[in-house]
């Protein structure tokens, strides 16, 4: 197990370099459902800092629309947000644990206008590091549909924060503005991206993320390493040379079984189905799913991958059955 203290405000990229080829931990939390306390967030932390992870990525929450009956029957169309809190989320990780906090910043339900607010935000705050991601369809709606005078492409949102990078407001009259220090990373899928046409065009979109002006790449998960080292040697035949982080989640209840590639498009190993399938109960299918992931986790950190990044999706317990095993 690590024993150095991870050092706040330092760009991914940055502590990869100061890794020296070491794989390092880190994970991905939810923010809390309107109405829970922050509390809730740092008691799936807490248990997971002996690993020294040198950064925290928060999740992003879309807006939903509900429908709501009024007295007079007719129905109302409601906006709400069940999951906010990201920036302030962030900020009190950095606070606490004196880790980086890496936000996720997407197209959907923002503005470019919305954005660079955003974006001041962060910089102010000195979250300099950031996931962009041009997010899901609203609950409801088959495809994903821009909001007006926002980015249908997470390309696009990537080169608005690189061109914040460069002093680049989207007043252009504006004089010796300040420019930001962002570290940007983007999302790849090692079995490509739902919405895709194939493998090979995803990863060409990909690459236009990279020439935007990304940093690295955080995978989709996936629970066969063949197919990451396969996207892997895709996006260096590409010309794609930036760091892939494998993203990771064990599987924890049968239901996940059609759960996961139903909601994240992803394929399951038939061995890892068949020792789902013989469990009596969830608690064996737990035990399965963490060594499973032990098993994945293994094999990357053999291959040099920089950092191991498991969704933690607010469950720390199976987290950290998995860390005390790698590191």
């Amino acid at each position: 197990m690590a024993q150095s203290q991870p050092c706040i405000q330092m760009k991914i990229v940055d502590h990869i370099a100061q890794s020296k080829g070491k794989t390092q931990f880190t994970f991905e939390i939810l923010p809390p459902v309107k109405g829970q306390h922050i509390n809730s967030i740092f008691d799936g932390i807490d248990p997971l800092m002996e690993f020294n992870p040198p950064f925290i990525d928060v999740t992003y929450h879309r807006e939903e629309y509900e429908l709501k009956t009024l007295k007079n029957g007719l129905l109302e169309k409601r906006l709400i947000r069940k999951r906010p809190g990201t920036v302030g989320i962030c900020a009190a990780i950095m606070n606490k644990y004196n880790v980086d906090a890496v936000p996720h910043v997407l197209c959907g339900g923002f503005t470019k206008e919305d954005t660079e607010n955003l974006l001041i935000d962060l910089d102010f705050l000195g979250i300099d590091n950031i996931v962009a991601l041009r997010g899901d369809a609203v609950k409801n709606e088959t495809y994903f549909m821009a909001t007006p005078g926002g980015h249908t492409f997470a390309s696009e949102l990537v080169a608005q924060i690189s061109d914040l990078n460069k002093g680049i407001y989207l007043e252009e009259e504006l004089v010796q503005a300040s420019a930001t220090d962002f570290c940007i990373g983007v999302s790849g899928y090692p079995e490509k991206h739902m919405e895709a046409p194939s493998l090979d065009t995803d990863i060409q979109y990909l690459k236009e993320k990279i020439v935007a002006g990304a940093d690295y790449i955080v995978t989709q998960m996936f629970f066969d390493n063949s197919k990451f080292f396969d996207f892997q040697e895709k996006c260096h035949a590409a010309g794609i040379d930036v760091p892939i982080i494998p993203g990771l989640k064990p599987i924890a209840t049968r239901r996940q079984l059609n759960l996961l590639p139903h909601r994240f498009h992803v394929d399951l190993p038939e061995a890892l189905i068949q020792a789902v399938m013989t469990c009596k109960d969830n608690k064996a299918i737990k035990q399965v799913g963490i060594e499973w992931c032990i098993a994945q986790s293994k094999e990357l950190q053999q291959a040099g991958v920089p950092f191991l990044h498991y969704y933690s999706m607010g469950k720390s317990e199976n987290i950290k059955a998995i860390a005390d095993s790698i590191f």
